[in-house]
């Protein structure tokens, strides 16, 4: 889960929430993203931040108000 506050959904929060969720989709399936990178001659950052905002729809998100 997710603990966000909720008066601070800034640009600075989204912006660490992507990158949590890059490193999260590298963890997982980096290896796979590479390879079908080189094998399709297509960027793995672009692959890899599509995959990363698909992948924050899969969190569960608890906001404190």
């Amino acid at each position: 889960m997710v603990y966000l506050n909720y008066n601070n959904l800034d640009a600075e929060t989204q912006t660490r929430l992507l990158e949590v969720s890059k490193e999260d989709v590298e963890h997982r399936i980096g290896n796979d993203l590479k390879a079908y990178a080189i094998e399709n001659h297509l960027d793995y950052d672009t692959l890899l931040g599509e995959e990363a905002i698909k992948n924050l729809y899969s969190y569960h998100y608890v906001f404190n108000i």
